[in-house]
């Protein structure tokens, strides 16, 4: 973590990650970017649908390649990079037949490090290999919910899922969550946990780091008038008035369970996560 000397009151608390150390190159691989285009937060018919989203600087989205699908094929890392589009570092990866990608950087894996992708490979961080080839207690990441399909879960910078065990044709994962659940064991998973673990502990400091980002104030319900959220109004400082916690729709918040009773993969959920 890089810290700053108390120059002005927004630097006083200001913590960030010192990139310089961490990545290898502050320019990207130009094949594997894209453009990024920023609809703060509105939908197709130009509608603010998520709020407080909007401004920030430009970005350019680098194309992850979630499935690594170039099976029995060794990569070497060349470069460690910096992300504007996610909290984790990112890799670039050169296969034997020359072609490069960019994958997520597991905590570990250094410049020159060699992964693979194949049905059976050593437990080192950055291979990807079947669940059911995993050893019990190894930590993996960017995990597929279905075989081929690319990993869907766990990519969040310092995230881990751990295997606990294998059930017939499932293997039973414990997720960051504390949540317990199957899936399918021919499923790929990366071995390691997701580099960047410190991004946990950044203070943001001011408040227009928050805008650079791209992240607009929030303004609380109690601040508001009646007509605009259940807490508003009253004379002075009021307590919120109402039993349970809502959102500005009047939707309770707080406690209420908001998974579907039918959404499919209950049935391969073996232990709940703790709800606070």
């Amino acid at each position: 973590m890089k810290n700053y000397r108390p120059t002005t009151p927004s630097r006083r608390q200001l913590t960030s990650i010192d990139y310089k150390k961490e990545t290898t190159t502050g320019v990207p691989h130009k094949a594997l970017l894209k453009p990024l285009v920023n609809n703060a937060g509105r939908n197709q018919k130009g509608r603010i649908t998520v709020r407080h989203q909007g401004g920030g600087n430009k970005r350019l989205y680098r194309q992850i390649d979630f499935k690594q699908d170039k099976f029995n094929i060794p990569a070497k890392v060349e470069t460690i990079e910096y992300d504007p589009n996610r909290n984790a570092f990112i890799g670039l990866i050169i296969y034997k037949d020359g072609e490069r990608r960019y994958i997520l950087l597991p905590e570990g894996l250094k410049v020159g490090g060699e992964i693979i992708t194949a049905e059976k490979a050593d437990i080192q961080p950055g291979n990807r290999l079947f669940l059911k080839n995993i050893p019990i207690g190894t930590q993996i990441h960017n995990i597929e919910l279905l075989p081929r399909g690319g990993g869907k879960i766990i990519k969040s910078a310092g995230s881990a899922a751990t295997v606990m065990g294998l059930e017939g044709k499932y293997a039973i994962l414990k997720m960051p969550s504390g949540e317990v659940r199957k899936i399918l064991a021919d499923c790929y998973a990366s071995i390691g946990a997701v580099s960047n673990s410190e991004f946990r502990t950044i203070n943001i400091g001011k408040a227009g780091r928050q805008r650079w980002l791209g992240i607009r104030p929030t303004v609380r319900g109690s601040a508001m008038n009646p007509c605009d959220h259940p807490y508003g109004g009253g004379e002075g400082r009021q307590p919120r008035g109402t039993r349970k916690p809502k959102t500005l729709w009047g939707k309770v918040t707080g406690g209420h369970k908001t998974r579907r009773k039918t959404k499919w993969s209950n049935v391969l959920i073996v232990q709940k996560r703790k709800s606070a």
